[in-house]
Parts: C-alpha cells; structure tokens; sequence
C-alpha cells in the first residue's frame, strides 16, 4: 500500500520541478501559470497573473476553463509548450504536472516550494 507522499514522491521523479528564478523567466516569456490550489485558497492570494485551475478538475478544465470562456486558451492547447502549476506547498501541483504529462504535455512544469515558498520568499502576491 502506498501513502500520498509516496505518490508525490514518484510524480516528481517524472516531472521537473522550478525554482522562482526559472518561473519569472518563464512568465516572461508567457508562460502559462495554473495555481492548482482551491478557489478559496487561491482568493486569499496568488502569484500575480496566474490561472485558478482546482486540482480536483484540472484534467476536465485544462483545454476549455471557465476563465476563458470554455475556449481554449491558445497558451495551454499547444501541448508541446511549458506550462507550469503550482499548489501550496508542491504536492499538488507535482502530482497536476505528472497528470499533465500522462496527457500528453511535453513540458508540465511544478513550482517547488508552492506558495508557501513563494511567500517565504517576499516574491509578489496578488488578492482577489
């Protein structure tokens, strides 16, 4: 029997996991970032600009989300391109970013750290 950390633990050897640094590059550049965490969550703050995709749902959502009008959103419909997700602490979005890749994204991208690192680290939030 396996335990959730297990589960995380193998889903981050499939995936590759971003520090801050990597992740500003990256919205630089206009790549897409999915907060995974729950609505309430992701309303008492979030990195600025990003997508609130629930974990719970991603895998129904992620080619026709409600923020965009159930189109798909140009930036996550071309499956060779980075996306990069993130939850609180980097479980979720580690698990989100393996469940991407078993769908055929080239490049699901997880946060280390999550929020809390983000945070911790006096990067930028934003509140609903």
């Amino acid at each position: 029997m396996k335990t959730v950390q297990d589960l995380v633990a193998e889903a981050k050897q499939r995936i590759r996991e971003i520090d801050h640094a990597e992740l500003e590059a990256l919205r630089a550049r206009g790549v897409p970032l999915i907060d995974v965490r729950e609505p309430a969550e992701f309303a008492q703050g979030h990195v600025p600009g990003a997508v609130n995709i629930p974990r719970g749902v991603l895998e129904f959502e992620v080619d026709g989300h409600p923020a965009v009008n159930c189109v798909k959103d140009p930036a996550l419909s071309h499956r060779e391109a980075p996306v990069v997700l993130m939850c609180r602490s980097g479980g979720r979005s580690a698990l989100a970013a393996d469940a991407l890749r078993t769908l055929g994204f080239a490049q699901p991208l997880s946060l280390a750290g999550g929020w809390m690192g983000w945070t911790a680290a006096g990067r930028p939030v934003e509140q609903a």
